[in-house]
């Protein structure tokens, strides 16, 4: 895999993919903090519960030299087990464009179905053209909405995260 180092020259590097664990969560919600407008960090206590109940469908990925280049941050449905949701994937704007979201959702897909889930599934807001179009290249489909954003087309689902928060939904069937 290509990747850039923190001096944005380009070099070879390996990258791991690893589950979350306690020391990775400050580095992680730093890394959260890229993604705005899309992706706003949680709480820190927050990303340590996400360490100590959900590691398995939160994988982080590692350059070789320690850095934290990316993550997802996901949870499998206790009410729905054959359901794992993914709430944030952000990949540092530094390392985008080089396969660390299709490890990520590849690793978690790997989880996930060793689990016993069949789905993964996500939202996003509709204007996030470029998750929209992520998600599409990952094999998720966009789910049937109840309407399309005006402006990009997207299927949207009216409050699918709680009232007055339309989002375009995403599966991955994974059975």
């Amino acid at each position: 895999m290509r990747c850039n180092n923190n001096r944005a020259t380009t070099l070879e590097c390996r990258m791991r993919i690893a589950a979350l664990v306690a020391n990775l969560t400050e580095p992680v919600r730093d890394l959260m903090t890229t993604g705005a407008p899309w992706v706003r960090p949680r709480d820190p206590s927050d990303y340590w519960l996400a360490a100590e109940l959900f590691a398995d469908t939160c994988p982080v990925a590692i350059a070789d030299d320690g850095t934290v280049t990316g993550a997802a941050i996901g949870f499998r449905s206790q009410t729905r087990p054959a359901d794992v949701y993914v709430q944030d994937v952000i990949v540092h704007p530094a390392h985008r464009r080089q396969g660390i979201a299709a490890a990520l959702i590849s690793h978690l897909r790997t989880v996930a179905s060793a689990a016993g889930a069949t789905r993964i599934y996500l939202t996003s807001e509709p204007a996030n053209t470029a998750a929209h179009a992520a998600w599409l290249a990952l094999g998720f489909t966009n789910r049937h909405g109840d309407y399309r954003d005006p402006q990009t087309g997207v299927e949207v689902i009216a409050n699918s995260k709680g009232p007055g928060k339309d989002r375009a939904v995403y599966d991955l069937d994974i059975a």
